[in-house]
Order: structure tokens, then sequence, then C-alpha cells
């Protein structure tokens, strides 16, 4: 059964919208968190198992609304990549109400913004707008969680534009390409060896029917978590809630995410591509690591801070100090984020400098790593970088749509909103301990991939080869397609 919804009047005040709207003493029973929530931050669930977080922060008549969908690209069937992100395109062509791009025009007219993204994990969708455009934005939201309508004439031309989005990002870019490989190497058997956007010739193959299935199986109000961030009261925001996706159904029983896991690593493997576009070669090294759980984040926080050390943008890091500094290396770093529902990884990254062989440098970087292991963490080093990362999170969770976004990711990725809440205090329990722990977890050579990215010289024949591709500004492990993907209809 469709949810009815009308077309949305253009400018619809929050004031009108509360007239319309139930009384909050006359609410059915929501479920509530046990626990204190922080300051201006509310969590309730309604009673189709949407579960919803509000944020106040009455600093600018603004607000976000983010719709988080508890699927992605990992959870994708064999022969199907790419389904969850092609879904989230056509999420934009419009429902039984709305015809194609209507609900971005219409957030545009009324001088907001809007977009979307896919991880493995996740799918969201977002508007920020006026606060008193809240309830519009609901209504548009909740209308396409329900009554999606994929035309004929639409699921081709846009997979079409899927395809060109991946020759863009991908296809077209040897670094992009070798995390892509890298990535399938380091996951041989879990999902997230996958690409988010897809192998190309299963994007190919992908139909309006598996574009519906999806959409039927798991576009569903008790798969999803509504985060409203701005200038709303949290009863205005159940209340509107209510009245727009409360009448939603849910479709069945969430299932289980359940994938298949990755068995025990005993082995270092290596990797190597050559391309002519590459300037200079780049060394990139993955090793699985622990993700952050739902009551048991000590250990990512500890990685966390471990990365901040050895690799974080501060030119008093840990390789900057013993490779970029003596002229080793002309970029080092570390990067890992926690917030996976599976095992994530660790990244380590380093490009030579000019006239350093790639075996030297390979030999520089590994004797620092053995140093480190042995020596642990100077204190004031470690003291600097967890002030940091202290400044980081409080910048982070200075506008609306950085806490938004901090939350809804957490919460698909299975934490509770406790546990973002308390995310800051155990990063600051991290030790030199704790630390190391860490460090021996994931800087020995037992299951990592060490893949090196060459340049090659192009063939004779090819007179239009592409020009060599710029040198990153910063880490090369972030120039993969890989976190996430975004599209803006």
């Amino acid at each position: 059964m469709r949810h009815p919804a009308s077309r949305p009047a253009p400018r619809l005040s929050l004031a009108l919208a509360l007239t319309f709207g139930t009384a909050l003493s006359s609410l059915p029973a929501m479920a509530q968190d046990s626990g204190p929530m922080p300051q201006g931050v509310s969590h309730f669930t309604l009673e189709n198992g949407l579960e919803a977080v509000v944020i106040q922060d009455t600093r600018a008549p603004v607000v976000v609304q983010m719709v988080w969908y508890r699927i992605g690209a990992a959870d994708e069937a064999p022969g199907k990549s790419g389904i969850a992100h092609y879904l989230e395109h056509l999420m934009f062509k419009g429902t039984d109400t709305l015809a194609p791009g209507e609900l971005s025009q219409t957030v545009t007219a009324n001088g907001g913004s809007d977009n979307a993204f896919t991880s493995w994990d996740f799918t969201a969708y977002f508007q920020r707008i006026a606060s008193d455009r809240l309830p519009l934005v609901m209504e548009m939201e909740a209308d396409r969680m329900a009554n999606l309508n994929i035309r004929d004439e639409d699921w081709q031309a846009e997979r079409q534009v899927v395809l060109e989005e991946r020759g863009q990002r991908v296809d077209s870019d040897p670094t992009a390409l070798f995390m892509e490989e890298l990535n399938a190497v380091l996951h041989d058997n879990h999902p997230y060896g996958r690409p988010i956007i897809g192998w190309r010739d299963e994007i190919e193959a992908l139909t309006r029917d598996d574009a519906i299935a999806w959409y039927d199986t798991h576009y569903s109000p008790n798969e999803a978590i509504l985060v409203i961030a701005g200038d709303v009261t949290p009863e205005e925001a159940r209340t509107l809630a209510e009245e727009h996706y409360g009448a939603i159904p849910a479709k069945g029983q969430a299932e289980p995410r359940l994938r298949p896991q990755e068995p025990p690593k005993r082995t270092a493997r290596r990797m190597e591509m050559s391309d002519p576009r590459v300037a200079q070669p780049r060394m990139i090294r993955a090793v699985l690591a622990q993700e952050r759980d739902p009551g048991a984040q000590q250990e990512a926080a500890a990685l966390t801070v471990l990365a901040a050390l050895l690799g974080g943008s501060s030119q008093t890091s840990v390789l900057s100090q013993r490779l970029m500094m003596p002229g080793t290396a002309l970029w080092a770093g570390a990067s890992y984020d926690g917030l996976s529902l599976d095992r994530t990884r660790f990244t380590l990254s380093m490009i030579p400098a000019e006239g350093t062989p790639p075996e030297e440098a390979e030999a520089a970087l590994d004797a620092v790593l053995t140093q480190f292991l042995e020596d642990g963490p100077d204190p004031a080093d470690l003291e600097r970088v967890k002030t940091r990362i202290r400044a980081q999170e409080i910048y982070s969770r200075d506008s609306a749509h950085g806490r938004a976004y901090e939350y809804g990711q957490g919460l698909s990725t299975g934490l509770t909103v406790q546990d973002v809440s308390d995310w800051p205090a155990i990063l600051e329990a991290v030790t030199a301990e704790d630390v190391m722990a860490a460090a021996r977890q994931v800087l020995t050579p037992q299951g990592s991939v060490t893949g090196w990215l060459l340049p090659a010289e192009a063939p004779e024949e090819d007179a239009t080869a592409a020009p060599p591709a710029a040198e990153p500004a910063a880490d090369p492990a972030l120039a993969e397609p890989a976190e996430q993907t975004e599209v803006q209809e």
C-alpha cells in the first residue's frame, strides 16, 4: 500500500504544520533511550520502527534533515554490485506526485540545498533549509520513502549516468583503479572488497526490476534513521515526524545484517600496478583493523590516536619527522576511520622523494615502524595529538550538519546515541599502553597488503595518451572512490 502524499506547497510554515499536527500528549508511545542524553540531543522511535535523533541548535534559523537507510553496497547480492548507489540516483526521479527532479528543484527554490551519498554500510539523503521549511522537506522525503515511481524512460538513462560517473571517477583515474584492486585483495571474502559504485559489467546489467526489488525490500521506516539538526525543538520535530513518517507502514521485520567475514590473515601480500598517467611512485599498505562497536570503542579510539601520531597533518607526526623531513619521502601518512559495521582498515601511504628508489623508501618506512614499536610514542607528542583530536571533535560538532552526520553515520553502523556521545571522552582516555597494543595489531606484516603504483612509459603508438596524473596534495589513500559516493541531481 502506498503512503498518501500530495504535491508539496512551496511555502509551508512550521506554525501551520503544527496547527494541523497532533498534539504531543496524544502521540503514540515511543521507545526512548534509558540513559541520559547529551545536552540538546533527544532520541525516540516511532511505532513503525523509524528511529529519530533531534539535535537542537538555535544559533541560526536553519535546519538539516537527514534520512539514513541501514543498507549499503556491502549488503548487495553477488552479481548485483552498484545497485545501492544506482537506486540512490533513481530516488531523485520522482514519485506518484513529484516529477523527476522536482524535490531538488523545490528545495533550491526555497533557498536550500540537498544531496545524497552511498557507502558500504548505508545510503543517506539530506536537505539543508530554513527552519520554517522543515515540514516541506519532511513531506517530500517521506513521499519518496513510500511512493517512489521509477518510470520506464528514466531507469536506462540513469544507469548510463552511473556508468559515466564510474568512467570519470574510477576508470580514468589510475589511483582509483589501483585502490579498487588493492581493496579487493585486502577483502577476499567480505563484500567490502566490492566497489561501492559497482563493477562496470555488473552496472551495465542492472535493471528496473533490480532497483524496485531493492527499494521494496530495504527502504522501510524500520530500516531508517531520521536525524534533524538545527533550529527546531524536540517537540516540534517529534510532532512533524509522526505526521509525515508515522503513517508509512514497515515492510516486514528488519533482517539482521549478516555478512561473510574475513578469515584470519597469515601472510603479507604484495601487488604492483604501472600506468603512464602516474608521475611518481606511491605506496599504499593496508591491514584490517577493529571497528567501533556499541559499548566497546576503546580499541578503535587507540587506533584513531595511533593514526594521528604516525601520520597526522602536523609536521610533528612520526612519519613526517623521520621520512619527510630527512628527504626520504615527499609524503607519508596514516589513516583510519572506525565508523564501519564490520572490520575496517588501517592504512599507511607514502610517495618517495625524487631519486629515492621505491624499495629504499619502503625499507626506511619499515625501519621507522620497527623503531616506533620498540620505543612507543613520545609522551609530549601523545598529549599534543590528543589535544588536536579533541579540538577537531569540538569543531566538527560546531555545525548542525556535522553533528547530524556524526549521529547518522554512528547509528547506521550499529552504534547507539550514547556511543556517539561518549566518543570524545573515550578518545581522551587513550593511554600510551593502549596505543602500543593497537600498534602491535596493525603495524606487523601479517595480513597486510602492500601495493605500489608506478609510472610507466606510454606506448609509442599512443600519441593521445593522457598526461601524468597530478600528485595528490594529501594522503593518496584518500583519493580512492571508497567511503562514499555522492550525486546531485
